[in-house]
């Protein structure tokens, strides 16, 4: 038995102890049972632990630094010219490589406190070799961290020959959502065939869904209203997931608020990557220039699930990243403007409970009794604080033990004024 005390838990000011036990937590409040070891947290926030909804592990540290030769990064910072940049960087792959980037690029993001990822690994490959290697993967650390892998056709269900094939196939090897990108295809009509397989999928094998969804500044992409309306017929909006949706942030009022009613009566989620899509949208802009992403404001006044999300790291979409999702917070908050004093206390929402939510992974996500003893620990006593400063993640609990543990920044010669 153990129990940790003197922790100021997100979202709940009444109690400052965790009592757990196997792994499990079995209370909490105050001045709780003896326990066999005893764990201060000096008073710091504790939540639980931070999840990514939309996270590219197959790609990861591809695109190199600039300063060698076959550098993966993209010239003109565009969507589609690293979709087509892409084939030519994966053709050489090998399960053993890419093995070794996923484990990087996910020490990147546990270090900063994720336990939970859904990954979307490209699919529109024959031999599925980062399909394979992400299988082997997901097993190999089941204990340190909950990996859901869409089964994604990155080039296209119908612009690349076979790819809905090549996506059913995925799911039968073990991905655990079906996924899309209709704005790629090559006609309107193809991006809505490719919704109706995706959703088709989905029913036949019992998966969930998540969709790369009207990443476009094209107010004309509008296929998360067809993705809603075939969920919503069948009952599985809240195991849906339509992610980016920029152009939904481009459309006019009349047909945004339209839709909102119909987001809530189907109860999909929603992701938004908001240092990527600011990065890459609103290319063709001059000025104004958009900022690229969703209506992620909106959503949260609706009632909406929404949620924020890597996306990329070191990759040909997106140069930089490092899995903090506080940084990921801080610039969506920005962008969103989702910074009344009120929003703030509650913003660590959108890294944490609603990723879960987005993940259908609430029954074993929080700090409550009877669930994993699953936390991270913050440099911050509140929630505000934590976000003012993007405070540092200094330590990761799972099944009650420690994953990382360290200590707060220490000073040899300190400010004084």
């Amino acid at each position: 038995m153990k129990k940790f005390i003197n922790a100021k838990i997100y979202r709940n000011d009444e109690a400052s102890e965790i009592l757990v036990d196997d792994g499990k937590i079995v209370e909490i409040g105050n001045s709780l049972a003896d326990a066999d070891e005893v764990i201060d947290l000096d008073h710091k926030l504790v939540s639980a632990p931070f999840v990514d909804p939309h996270l590219h592990l197959d790609y990861v540290f591809v695109a190199g630094d600039g300063t060698g030769e076959g550098s993966g990064d993209s010239k003109s910072g565009t969507l589609f010219e690293a979709i087509n940049r892409w084939p030519e960087i994966k053709k050489n792959q090998t399960v053993k490589d890419v093995k070794e980037r996923i484990y990087k690029g996910l020490y990147e993001e546990m270090r900063h406190g994720v336990q939970a990822i859904r990954t979307h690994i490209d699919v529109t490959d024959p031999k599925f070799t980062a399909l394979k290697a992400m299988l082997e993967v997901r097993e190999e650390v089941k204990d340190k961290v909950d990996l859901q892998i869409v089964s994604f056709p990155q080039n296209g269900m119908y612009a690349f020959k076979g790819g809905a094939e090549l996506v059913e196939e995925g799911l039968k090897m073990g991905a655990d959502c079906v996924g899309g990108i209709p704005h790629f295809e090559w006609a309107r009509e193809f991006g809505e065939k490719s919704i109706h397989e995706v959703v088709r999928l989905a029913v036949k094998y019992d998966k969930l869904i998540d969709v790369h969804c009207d990443e476009t500044d094209d107010t004309h992409s509008r296929f998360v209203e067809l993705l809603n309306a075939l969920v919503l017929s069948e009952g599985i909006g809240k195991r849906t997931t339509a992610s980016h949706t920029c152009s939904f942030g481009s459309a006019d009022n009349a047909y945004a608020f339209r839709m909102m009613d119909l987001f809530k009566k189907s109860g999909m989620n929603f992701t938004s990557q908001p240092t990527e899509n600011v990065y890459l949208q609103g290319r063709q802009d001059s000025y104004p220039k958009r900022r690229g992403i969703t209506r992620v404001k909106e959503f949260i006044e609706n009632g909406i699930n929404v949620c924020f999300g890597q996306d990329s790291i070191n990759d040909p979409w997106y140069p930089l990243g490092n899995g903090n999702l506080m940084n990921i917070l801080d610039n969506g908050i920005h962008l969103a403007q989702t910074m009344s004093l009120p929003e703030i206390h509650t913003v660590l929402d959108l890294i944490t409970i609603n990723g879960a939510i987005c993940l259908n992974m609430e029954d074993r996500y929080g700090i409550e009794a009877g669930k994993p003893a699953n936390f991270i620990v913050l440099d911050a006593p509140n929630a505000f604080e934590a976000v003012r400063n993007r405070s540092d993640v200094l330590a990761s609990v799972r099944h009650g033990e420690f994953l990382f543990k360290k200590k707060p920044v220490a000073y040899d010669v300190e400010l004084s004024l």
